[in-house]
């Protein structure tokens, strides 16, 4: 690995306030980002996100290769909660094993902002087609852990309500938004685009670095609890994506070239969901735990994402 590509993303402003959030808690502080605050910065994020992939994707002339793209996508997040199911299962419950699965099929927003902040860092730029594809990878992998958990479920008194979970699935305010800021971003007038400009990009990689402080303050949080389940959801959460990101990065070779591509796909293929999927479990899958799940993908993984793994899946885009 290129230790100084480690050390520079170490040192990244982002990642140093998630830490920072998660000392707090250790410290027993009381910082922490009013829910209301959050709750804007994330919406924010996804709007920024959307918009600026929309106005990204305006450009680009939809090619064959941007199909394959989007098929690809929806390939990994059907793919990943599949097997992943049969690991799982083997040491928890089917609803625990099913949720989690679901988790790691789905994608994560936030780290897929991060990683865009990452690319700019080494003065690369997203293309906009990949944003569509990260929405489009929310609600396959929720529809699948779902189906698994039916299949799989021997209590026959807990049912789940399949339509109002997929409904939700596809309606849920993080998807809705950054598919409504895409096609926004795609339509809207260059002119009067420019005028919003400010908003979305001059102050993105603040609220990006509050919103991480928020994160660590959550994460920190839960982990105390979540060790009390054993070392197998620890080990999973921290090789799982390791070896997801790592697979797809040199997989994606088969559907694209571009570099930046490919670099978001790894990210698309490691990222777990901690909002999306925790929603939907909420709604259908009650005896889900989300005490395990949530620290999983948000005080486990997210971290492991952002510290060794973009460096990983980075060098891998660069080096096949």
């Amino acid at each position: 690995m290129n230790f100084n590509l480690l050390l520079e993303n170490l040192t990244n402003p982002a990642l140093l306030f998630f830490v920072l959030g998660i000392i707090a808690v250790y410290l027993k502080s009381d910082l922490e980002i009013p829910s209301n605050s959050s709750k804007f910065i994330s919406l924010y994020l996804l709007f920024a996100i959307g918009f600026k992939g929309g106005q990204e994707l305006s450009h680009e002339t939809f090619t064959t290769e941007i199909g394959w793209s989007m098929l690809f996508g929806v390939f990994i997040s059907l793919l990943i909660p599949l097997y992943t199911f049969f690991i799982l299962k083997s040491k928890l419950n089917v609803f625990d094993a099913g949720a989690i699965a679901a988790a790691y099929g789905s994608v994560s927003a936030v780290t897929f902002v991060t990683a865009v902040s990452y690319l700019e860092s080494h003065q690369l730029s997203l293309h906009g087609h990949m944003v569509a594809i990260m929405a489009l990878m929310e609600s396959p992998a929720i529809i699948i852990g779902l189906l698994l958990i039916s299949i799989f479920n021997k209590e026959k008194t807990t049912s789940i309500n399949k339509s109002s979970v997929i409904k939700h699935s596809f309606t849920n305010g993080s998807v809705l938004l950054i598919l409504g800021s895409l096609i926004i971003g795609y339509i809207a007038n260059a002119k009067q685009a420019e005028g919003i400009k400010p908003f979305t990009n001059d102050l993105f990689k603040g609220f990006l670095a509050i919103f991480l402080l928020d994160m660590g303050v959550t994460s920190g949080k839960k982990l105390k609890s979540f060790f009390s389940f054993g070392w197998f959801p620890v080990i999973f959460a921290i090789l799982i994506p390791l070896i997801n990101g790592s697979i797809i990065a040199v997989m994606s070779s088969l559907i694209t070239d571009d570099i930046t591509n490919r670099f978001m796909f790894s990210i698309l293929a490691a990222s777990a969901s901690y909002i999306a999927v925790p929603a939907a479990m909420k709604i259908s899958v009650p005896k889900a735990n989300p005490g395990l799940f949530l620290p999983m993908a948000l005080a486990i993984t997210f971290p492991v994402n952002i510290t060794i793994g973009m460096p990983i899946y980075f060098l891998i885009v660069q080096c096949t």
